[in-house]
């Protein structure tokens, strides 16, 4: 599976088709490139997840809800279970709209009834799109946020850690058995190594990168 990078918006999106017969998959394949982005065809959701292994940028997967072997439905949840966090747009027919919106309750972008339009998959693909960038800007600051905290050395963890508890510095110089002064040169570097200009800034960047401060 190719990766685009897409950040200045220069190279096309990608877009994944996951459908069982080859005549929706070149009718699809169609559509999407007179939209300007970039198209790679899979037959089952098997063949798929062979293929997939990262969530590429600016990307998103329209997958046929009823395949032989591994449906939609499982091929979403299978992504998820991986992590992979791509936006997901199913195609249905009349009779599956039901199971399709339990797919949208269940995370799915949206979905869209045969015979695509070319509007109706113009909508869908802009949500998808927006949704595939809001993802991917959200992981860029969580591996930010976790790339400062890594910088960051024991003690200066634990003074963080102290810290956006909302412990003062004298507390957590009790508590952790050393000076008031030693205190505010590890609170000053904490500072400084991750970026953040206030207490709020730096409980805002443990959130992001998915740190748990001990409450005990």
């Amino acid at each position: 599976m190719s990766v685009v990078h897409n950040e200045g918006k220069e190279d096309p999106a990608t877009v994944y088709v996951v459908d069982d017969d080859p005549a929706v998959r070149d009718s699809l394949t169609l559509l999407l490139e007179q939209e300007g982005v970039a198209v790679e065809t899979f037959p089952s959701g098997e063949s798929f997840l062979l293929a997939c292994d990262a969530a590429p940028l600016r990307s998103c997967v329209i997958v046929d809800i009823r395949m032989p072997g591994m449906d939609g439905m499982q091929l979403h949840a299978e992504l998820l279970r991986r992590g992979i966090h791509l936006p997901v747009i199913f195609l249905t027919g009349h009779g599956d709209i039901p199971m399709s919106v339990r797919a949208v309750k269940a995370g799915a972008v949206d979905f869209l009834t045969k015979p695509i339009t070319g509007a109706a998959l113009r909508e869908s693909l802009r949500t998808a799109l927006r949704e595939s960038e809001r993802v991917n800007s959200r992981d860029r600051e969580t591996q930010t946020a976790r790339e400062r905290l890594d910088s960051l050395t024991l003690r200066e963890r634990q003074v963080m850690q102290l810290a956006v508890q909302g412990h003062a510095n004298k507390e957590i110089a009790r508590r952790l058995g050393i000076s008031h002064r030693t205190i505010e040169i590890h609170r000053a570097r904490v500072m400084q190594k991750t970026g953040a200009e206030t207490l709020l800034d730096l409980a805002q960047l443990a959130q992001k990168s998915g740190f748990a401060p001990d409450e005990s």
